[in-house]
């Protein structure tokens, strides 16, 4: 007997795609199919294991070499760890809704197998097959792919099981039948042309930071007037930028709050750590997050309160390295402070009352702020620069700063 071989099925990973260019296509795919048609970065990095491999491996990881950073070189590798923990507390909801994923970009160098006809008419809809052995490349996203392998090798280390992952689904992208070259093109126009994010804004808008959920819980306990109403403070407080500009409605940052939340914490050392993120576990010892919530937030909030006019006029206060200066007098008036060094609110308004907000040269310059050669004054440094001086110039009126910002210098 013999038997007729097939001539039209097409074997292979299918999946269902909607093109959105002649070239490329978006859609999801199951965790184990992504796992099968595109190759752990981490193997075909590793030597030992190359030399044995087959000469598809060996391929498709030269072909990797083309569009790819190496994991080593990068350190995408640590990174990569710190992603998979990430996904696997997103995967077992602890963080609930507020987590996400960017689709993955990937390269498939070759034509595909199979194109099915449209699934829903006029749709474009339509499934494609993989062929075993295509080589497919993450050209971008390659960190959140190794992640991913390193979850499906050891789920157990990442306190996860086989079933959940199996269920999971992997939004992509991917680019068809392209040259090296022209999936270089697009590695380079991913990584390089965009706008890399400010790790401080960064900071500001991470709702997991601590330091983070305290600035918004006082920028909302504070009650300011504006043109007769009563509303939040947090209206004046801009979350987006690194500067509040001229013609915003807003008159300081919420990073420039957060540097205060910071230095009231930790003092002087809080402005190191100004684009650190916060944990409760990283607190000064002897204290938790509702103890340093309740005592952190009545006294910023009163302290706001005392000095709205200051704000609402954009005076000093609302300059970054100023407010976190004014964060390390308030550190002193916690119950975590030096016994030493310790003061109470009422000492804190004493300090700050005679402070000569106003933006001129002659409570500012040299403290927080330089005199440029047109004659303006500039508060350009930063937390680190300059915090430390007004700290001092505030905690200590008899010296010739403390003397200087309050307008008693002869």
């Amino acid at each position: 007997m013999r038997l007729t071989m097939p001539t039209t099925v097409i074997e292979g990973t299918r999946i269902t795609v909607m093109p959105f260019r002649e070239n490329a296509v978006i859609g999801t795919i199951s965790l184990p199919a992504l796992l099968q048609i595109v190759p752990s970065p981490r193997r075909e990095e590793d030597q030992k294991l190359l030399k044995t491999a087959s000469g598809q491996v060996r391929q498709h990881a030269e072909m990797r070499a083309q569009v790819q950073r190496t994991l080593k070189s990068t350190g995408k590798g640590r990174n990569a760890t710190s992603y998979a923990e990430y996904i696997a507390a997103g995967i077992n909801g602890e963080w609930a809704d507020a987590w996400s994923l960017p689709p993955m970009t990937l390269w498939h160098a070759d034509d595909i197998a199979a194109i099915s006809d449209e699934l829903v008419s006029g749709t474009g809809l339509r499934t494609v097959t993989i062929a075993p052995g295509a080589t497919v490349v993450a050209v971008d996203g390659e960190t959140q792919l190794t992640a991913w392998h390193d979850l499906f090798d050891h789920p157990e280390k990442f306190g996860l099981t086989y079933e959940q992952l199996v269920a999971v689904r992997i939004p992509f992208e991917m680019y068809v039948g392209l040259s090296a070259a022209d999936a270089r093109q697009i590695f380079h126009d991913r990584n390089v042309l965009g706008i890399e994010v400010s790790k401080n804004l960064s900071m500001s808008m991470d709702q997991r930071d601590l330091a983070t959920q305290l600035a918004h819980r006082v920028a909302e306990a504070v009650k300011v007037e504006i043109d007769g109403k009563s509303v939040p403070f947090s209206k004046l407080v801009n979350a987006t930028k690194r500067q509040v500009g001229k013609t915003d409605a807003e008159v300081v940052t919420l990073s420039a709050l957060r540097a205060l939340v910071i230095t009231t914490v930790y003092g002087r050392s809080g402005l190191n750590l100004s684009a650190e993120t916060i944990h409760e576990d990283d607190l000064p010892a002897g204290t938790n997050g509702e103890l340093v919530e309740r005592t952190v937030v009545a006294l910023l909030t009163g302290l706001i309160a005392d000095h709205t006019n200051a704000f609402t006029s954009r005076s000093a206060i609302t300059a970054p390295a100023v407010i976190a200066g004014v964060g390390v007098a308030a550190h002193h008036a916690t119950p975590w402070a030096d016994s030493l060094n310790r003061t109470s609110a009422d000492d804190l308004h004493r300090l700050l009352s005679g402070v000569r907000w106003e933006r001129e040269a002659a409570y500012w310059d040299g403290i927080a702020a330089k005199t440029g050669t047109t004659g303006r004054l500039n508060f350009s440094g930063g937390v680190k620069d300059s915090g430390g001086r007004v700290a001092d110039a505030i905690l200590y009126p008899a010296t010739e700063s403390g003397r200087k910002i309050r307008g008693l210098q002869a």
